[in-house]
Protein backbone atom coordinates (compact mmCIF):
# COMPACT_ATOMS: atom_id res chain seq x y z
CA UNK A 1 0.00 0.00 0.00
CA UNK A 2 3.43 2.37 0.47
CA UNK A 3 3.72 2.03 -2.81
CA UNK A 4 0.83 3.15 -3.48
CA UNK A 5 0.39 6.45 -1.98
CA UNK A 6 3.67 7.13 -3.00
CA UNK A 7 2.84 7.68 -6.69
CA UNK A 8 -0.55 9.21 -5.43
CA UNK A 9 1.60 12.21 -3.94
CA UNK A 10 3.86 12.88 -6.07
CA UNK A 11 0.98 12.83 -9.30
CA UNK A 12 -1.00 15.30 -6.34
CA UNK A 13 2.01 17.59 -6.37
CA UNK A 14 2.46 17.83 -9.94
CA UNK A 15 -1.58 18.55 -10.08
CA UNK A 16 -1.55 21.19 -7.90
CA UNK A 17 0.95 23.07 -9.54
CA UNK A 18 -0.65 25.85 -11.68
CA UNK A 19 0.46 26.40 -15.13
CA UNK A 20 1.12 29.95 -14.35
CA UNK A 21 3.10 28.73 -11.60
CA UNK A 22 5.17 26.80 -13.66
CA UNK A 23 5.55 29.26 -16.71
CA UNK A 24 6.56 31.92 -13.93
CA UNK A 25 9.72 29.02 -12.83
CA UNK A 26 10.79 28.44 -16.59
CA UNK A 27 10.95 32.26 -17.20
CA UNK A 28 13.01 32.60 -13.67
CA UNK A 29 15.25 29.37 -14.96
CA UNK A 30 15.91 31.12 -18.65
CA UNK A 31 16.67 34.32 -17.13
CA UNK A 32 19.09 32.84 -14.73
CA UNK A 33 20.49 31.41 -17.13
CA UNK A 34 20.92 34.26 -19.23
CA UNK A 35 22.70 35.79 -17.04
CA UNK A 36 24.91 33.14 -15.94
CA UNK A 37 25.70 32.90 -19.81
CA UNK A 38 26.32 37.37 -19.52
CA UNK A 39 28.62 36.69 -16.32
CA UNK A 40 30.65 34.14 -17.85
CA UNK A 41 31.18 36.70 -21.08
CA UNK A 42 32.24 39.35 -18.96
CA UNK A 43 34.84 37.45 -17.17
CA UNK A 44 36.23 35.95 -20.47
CA UNK A 45 36.52 39.35 -21.80
CA UNK A 46 38.03 40.91 -18.53
CA UNK A 47 40.68 38.14 -18.56
CA UNK A 48 41.40 38.45 -22.29
CA UNK A 49 42.12 42.79 -21.86
CA UNK A 50 44.58 41.40 -18.53
CA UNK A 51 46.51 39.29 -20.87
CA UNK A 52 46.52 41.98 -23.55
CA UNK A 53 47.52 44.44 -21.06
CA UNK A 54 50.25 42.03 -19.31
CA UNK A 55 51.08 41.76 -22.72
CA UNK A 56 51.94 45.04 -23.60
CA UNK A 57 53.62 45.95 -20.70
CA UNK A 58 56.57 43.36 -20.37
CA UNK A 59 59.95 44.73 -20.40
CA UNK A 60 62.72 44.03 -23.66
CA UNK A 61 64.09 41.71 -21.10
CA UNK A 62 61.18 39.67 -20.73
CA UNK A 63 60.25 39.50 -24.52
CA UNK A 64 64.08 38.47 -25.04
CA UNK A 65 63.80 35.46 -22.19
CA UNK A 66 60.67 34.39 -23.87
CA UNK A 67 62.21 34.69 -27.24
CA UNK A 68 62.95 31.07 -28.62
CA UNK A 69 65.65 32.07 -30.64
CA UNK A 70 69.74 31.19 -29.74
CA UNK A 71 71.05 34.74 -29.23
CA UNK A 72 74.48 33.10 -28.77
CA UNK A 73 74.78 32.00 -32.79
CA UNK A 74 74.31 35.64 -33.44
CA UNK A 75 77.30 37.14 -31.66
Amino acid sequence: MKKKKQPEAKQQLKDALADDLKDKLQQMKSALKAEDDQRKKREKERLIRQRKEQEKNKSFEELLNESGLDWKQYK
